[in-house]
């Protein structure tokens, strides 16, 4: 039991379709109670007792004891989330980059290290590679076209945990989950996934043996660019008894001596470690106001997934097609080298997101994009309206046209997020601004 968060309850497990989930889980008010969910807007919480707040901080009663540590409302959209994942708790974030670190430093210290696929978001590579190194952590990255022997020999004693991408961010690769999640249990480690592309409608790492489930709610689950978060989920299977991670089994002196395993159980010790130490110690917390807003995103997901994909599929479809663009990189494209194993993890489709490559370089890509009259120029993608960036011309800007063939990142590529506006509409501003390149 998580004293501390609102835990998945019955009524959220029910065999409900995931449309469901989005709309009723995490919030159940009672006769009386706001239809909609509150917002709790308190840093503290009034107890009758001293042995009531007591029992709080011992984490043998539920409730909340500072919003640091919960929150009524984060909690009702922590249960939502757990609930769309399949997992046993969640836990929400600031950011979908601190959920990514506390993710990670939950079990891993100094003179450790995780393996970690080098085609996740810039920002985790950054994250992982360099600001971690500084701390003590390495970070091996591996290519998911090595053989599993070049992979596992990456690994040693002191590995943690390996870490991917379902969708990575800006290339589209496809995590091939069944195959880390089996490389990780097989050296004792657990497997973490970024899901954030394409969210819990359409992928569920879980089912293929992920053992934890990171987020950007930033992303589709806001939806509108409205409010920045992230999340952590645990698949709650992992056994941390396994001997390698004395944090969750042996006691922890700054939590008055509590082991989590025995005292939660695989089922919740990681999560119940993650708020209880590390978002006490950071206190990198998802405000109140956020996740009401956040919620709202969340209870149209599924319809807003659905519209995203099937325009970005005819964008795609029409760009593949068009003399101006050289390459287009869409897993939902049956002519993508990447499509089948897409099919095998998201059946219903991807994301939203796609790249192409347009003729003349750098210099084209801009033209292109100041083109541009319906979709924005933004740095952000999983909005409801269409927007673009060229790498190359903003997050890579300061690359020559040989350093960024080298990062696998060409000069004239574009990453285009399609919202959820009229495809046609869309196709005719990308095709009025294709003729000016």
């Amino acid at each position: 039991m998580d004293p501390n968060s609102k835990k998945v309850t019955k009524e959220d497990k029910k065999d409900y379709a995931i449309e469901t989930l989005c709309v009723q889980a995490g919030y159940s008010p009672a006769s009386g109670e706001p239809r909609i969910l509150p917002i709790y807007q308190s840093t503290t919480y009034k107890y009758d007792s001293t042995d009531d707040v007591g029992a709080l901080f011992d984490l043998t009663k539920e409730g909340h004891m500072y919003s640091r540590i919960s929150n009524p409302t984060v909690a009702a959209v922590e249960a939502k989330i757990a609930a769309l994942e399949g997992g046993t708790g969640a836990l929400c974030c600031s950011s979908g980059m601190s959920a990514v670190l506390i993710s990670v430093l939950n079990i891993t210290s100094a003179g450790q290290n995780i393996l970690a696929s080098q085609s996740i978001y810039g920002g985790s590579v950054n994250l992982l590679g360099v600001t971690l190194s500084r701390f003590g952590i390495e970070t091996r990255f591996f290519s998911q076209d090595m053989t599993d022997d070049e992979i596992l020999s990456m690994a040693d004693e002191n590995t943690r945990l390996i870490f991917g991408e379902t969708l990575s961010n800006p290339n589209l690769d496809v995590f091939d989950i069944e195959r880390f999640a089996s490389l990780a249990h097989g050296i004792g480690v657990p497997l973490i996934v970024d899901n954030t592309f394409p969210t819990p409608v359409n992928c569920r790492p879980f089912e293929f043996g992920a053992d934890i489930v990171v987020h950007s709610t930033t992303k589709y689950m806001d939806g509108h660019a409205a409010v920045l978060g992230g999340a952590i989920v645990d698949g709650g299977v992992f056994d941390w008894s396994c001997g390698r991670y004395p944090e969750l089994t042996e006691p922890d002196e700054s939590y008055h001596g509590i082991a989590y395993v025995s005292a939660f159980g695989n089922s919740m010790a990681y999560i119940v470690k993650a708020r209880v130490q590390l978002m006490r110690d950071f206190g990198a917390i998802m405000q109140a106001t956020s996740a009401f807003l956040l919620n709202l995103g969340l209870e149209t997901l599924c319809l807003r997934v659905e519209r995203h994909c099937a325009n970005a599929l005819k964008v795609a479809s029409f760009l593949e097609q068009h003399e101006k663009v050289e390459k287009v990189s869409a897993p939902a494209l049956p002519s993508d080298p990447r499509h089948a194993l897409a099919e095998k993890y998201m059946p219903k489709g991807t994301c939203g997101v796609i790249s192409f490559t347009v003729k003349g370089g750098r210099e084209g890509a801009v033209r292109f994009m100041d083109s541009l009259k319906l979709a924005s120029i933004v740095v952000h993608v999983a909005d409801a309206r269409t927007c673009v960036l060229n790498p190359a011309g903003t997050t890579h800007r300061q690359l020559t046209d040989e350093q960024l063939a080298a990062a696998n990142i060409p000069a004239g590529l574009v990453r285009l997020s399609v919202g959820i506006e009229n495809a046609d509409d869309i196709i005719a501003d990308l095709s009025a601004a294709l003729e000016k390149v």
